[in-house]
């Protein structure tokens, strides 16, 4: 992709996003909170068992 291609790409993004209402923007902005942490999302589950290792020796 060259540079006039993704600034053309950027710029029909931005517009997109302009053009729509401002209820549409809430429920957008509201999808975005129900995503997984990043830890999980990037890393996969090995946080999440590292996390319950911890927990599972600390209430013993």
């Amino acid at each position: 992709m060259s540079g006039n291609d993704y600034i053309k790409f950027m710029t029909e993004q931005f517009i997109t996003y302009m053009d729509l209402s401002t209820e549409e923007k809430k429920k957008r902005k509201n999808k975005r909170i129900d995503y997984p942490f990043y830890t999980s999302k990037w890393l996969g589950i090995l946080p999440f068992t590292i996390k319950m290792m911890f927990q599972k020796e600390n209430s013993r």
